[in-house]
């Protein structure tokens, strides 16, 4: 290897930093070792047994097509089954509005690559998405971080940033928010939140991106209207993605715009991948057409209802007093706020000598803060360790706080 290949690499993939999670989650393969850190579906949700069926009849009467390249676009009918789902909840958008992504995260990644140059603003929640933070950093983007309250991302602080932007002759490329059961808060956005940020977006003339991954997930409460229906300008991009809500396996996202937007999406998705893999988007859009993925994410709603219940019941019944912590009405975590003494990464290492894992809180805030808290995933394990691992966290946090 040359002694200078450091040379070779350039100012963006210097910029790259390894996840903290991924990193932290390589202790987490201890045997015995009960894990709330990662973000997995629980694979009893998956359809394995409808996907057998759907993929032997593609592959009997549509191989040609499924197993050719596909459109940068996406499947047409899948596009055409994701637009009927949207417009039968009130949005009004034509496959015009809609691209397939591999992913939601190269939906992010796309954003960088669209909007950001080098030192360009863009304001994220504190806390926010770990992978949206990274994919905007990549292309240079300074975060500004916008502290949240129990409804989200405040529009009190958010106003006072972008005035402050604005005197300094700066304009933000984008807002980033996650208003239905936000990772890693777990918080929903009301709708009246919701206006207000989109009136602050108008006033400032900034764009805003709806990241959605698990909006479909509610147990509990009322849904809200999306940050796209209410926004009469046509300025927000909303993100969708099937990870979370059918199989990740299938690596199938998309974002939903204006179609000025999403052709600069088809520009720079085909100078990436060309297009998502055309077998699975085929896949899915039959597995949709025969009314499967509707039976099947009521069955996933009521599992991972009943988990976070367990999860709730269990965080009351051990933690200690001293200890606050999210209640989210859909998704797939909830936020735990330890006193601001303590140190989530030091607990982490304390945990994983008690066997239970979790992600520490501080890499979900641009600006290093939020180290007295943590995430927790109540979707992939069952219920008896979600017992017994909340027993272990709550211990673990007890040692640590003597």
């Amino acid at each position: 290897m040359y002694q200078d290949l450091e040379k070779n690499f350039s100012k963006m993939t210097n910029r790259v930093k390894k996840s903290v999670i991924r990193e932290l989650l390589k202790l987490t393969k201890k045997p015995g070792l009960i894990s709330f850190a990662g973000g997995l579906p629980a694979p009893c949700t998956f359809p394995s047994v409808e996907l057998i069926e759907v993929t032997k009849e593609v592959l009997e009467k549509e191989a040609g097509l499924a197993l050719q390249y596909g459109m940068t676009e996406g499947d047409d009918l899948l596009r055409e089954q994701l637009t009927k789902r949207y417009q039968n909840v009130g949005l009004p958008i034509t496959k015009e509005n809609l691209v397939i992504t591999t992913s939601s995260q190269q939906a992010l990644d796309f954003l960088g690559r669209i909007f950001i140059d080098p030192g360009d603003k863009v304001i994220v929640g504190l806390p926010s998405y770990l992978g949206g933070l990274q994919a905007f950093s990549m292309y240079g983007a300074e975060l500004v971080g916008v502290k949240h309250d129990k409804f989200g991302m405040s529009s009190e602080n958010l106003d006072k940033t972008l005035f402050e932007l604005k005197n300094k002759g700066e304009k933000p490329k984008f807002i980033y928010v996650i208003p239905d059961f936000q990772n890693p808060a777990g918080v929903t956005m009301p709708e009246k939140r919701r206006k207000e940020i989109i009136e602050i977006a108008h006033k400032y003339e900034v764009l805003i991106v709806e990241d959605s991954p698990y909006r479909e997930l509610r147990f509990e409460g009322e849904d809200q209207p999306t940050f796209y229906q209410l926004d009469e300008k046509g300025t927000t991009i909303t993100l969708g993605t099937f990870s979370k809500i059918f199989v990740p396996g299938f690596r199938i996202g998309w974002i939903i715009a204006h179609p000025d937007i999403v052709d600069k999406f088809v520009t720079t998705k085909q100078a990436a991948d060309l297009c998502t893999p055309a077998f699975v988007q085929r896949i899915a859009a039959r597995y949709m057409e025969k009314g499967y993925f509707e039976k099947n994410l009521e069955k996933t709603i009521e599992i991972y209802g009943h988990k976070k219940k367990v999860m709730m019941d269990c965080f009351k019944k051990y933690m200690p007093d001293y200890v606050r912590w999210t209640d989210p009405e859909g998704g797939l975590f909830l936020f735990v706020y330890l006193p601001e003494h303590m140190d989530s990464e030091k607990l982490f290492l304390k945990a994983i000598e008690n066997d239970v894992a979790f992600v520490i809180g501080h890499v979900f805030h641009c600006d290093g803060s939020g180290r007295h808290t943590l995430r927790m995933n109540f979707s992939f394990c069952d219920e008896e360790q979600i017992v017994e691992g909340v027993k272990r966290l709550a211990t673990a946090i007890k040692d640590y706080s003597q």
